[in-house]
């Protein structure tokens, strides 16, 4: 997913409300088995939330959960393992989640994918099908799942991982930027359908995401413009400190 605010200074959420951490939440991450996956969950669960990780792949989820738990909070990381491009599926585990913890304060959405283009004309359309199906498809099953719980919650937070391109594509990302716009525009219409409650869904704008293992690799490059993935955890973990009034329906 190339995706995150840049490396510099870190988004302004506002004055945390008297809530000082997530003890008693319950927070599902969507995609955790990819670049931004593994350090939100373990920032959630030492704040003190219970975190439902999930995944399409059981041997890769259930190792990202068992690095986790070796280091910090093991009862409060769980493991799923559901295709979210089957809603019943998807309707499915929503239901098993809040059955078995009694509530959801959030989702976030980090499902995602990439394809590049040549160009407006040159560029295959076949990726418009891939990219609707990981970037749109994914989202609404899981919003749809989990909505009426993180209405009903008193700190419901949905949370879309974006891109910049959304709002200024190129022409040889076309199809990239158009599926992340339609993306944005759904979590919109959520928000609206928050708007009397205490949940907010907000969007979070990237531009790349940088992980230990490539500042590792290129220990002494640039990275300009690449939002750590450390960082992108803080930044939502934030989210749940922050008024619902001053996110709902924003884009940061």
């Amino acid at each position: 997913m190339n995706t995150t605010p840049t490396a510099s200074a870190p988004q302004d959420l506002g004055e945390p409300t008297e809530h000082k951490d997530l003890t008693g939440l319950v927070i599902v991450v969507a995609g955790a088995t990819g670049a931004a996956g593994p350090a939100l969950v373990e920032r959630l669960a030492r704040a003190g939330a219970t975190v439902m990780a999930a995944g399409s792949n059981r041997e890769r989820i259930e190792r990202v959960v068992a690095d986790i738990s070796s280091r910090a909070a093991s009862d409060r990381v769980h493991s799923d393992v559901v295709d979210l491009l089957d809603e019943r599926a998807t309707l499915d585990w929503a239901t098993r989640v809040e059955q078995r913890h009694g509530r959801v304060d959030g989702l976030v959405h980090l499902v995602g994918g990439w394809r590049g283009g040549a160009g407006i004309v040159s560029s295959d359309l076949a990726d418009w099908n891939w990219l609707n199906d990981r970037l749109i498809r994914t989202l609404q099953h899981t919003s749809r799942a989990f909505h009426d719980a993180i209405k009903a919650s008193p700190r419901g937070r949905l949370v879309l991982i974006s891109t910049v391109q959304a709002s200024a594509p190129s022409a040889t990302s076309a199809s990239y930027a158009a599926a992340k716009a339609a993306a944005e525009t759904w979590t919109l219409a959520v928000a609206d359908s928050f708007k009397d409650s205490a949940a907010a869904a907000v969007i979070l704008q990237i531009t790349a995401l940088l992980t230990p293992a490539m500042r590792a690799d290129k220990p002494d490059a640039a990275f300009a413009g690449y939002t750590p993935v450390d960082q992108l955890a803080d930044t939502i973990h934030d989210l749940w400190l922050t008024p619902a009034a001053e996110l709902n329906g924003q884009r940061l």
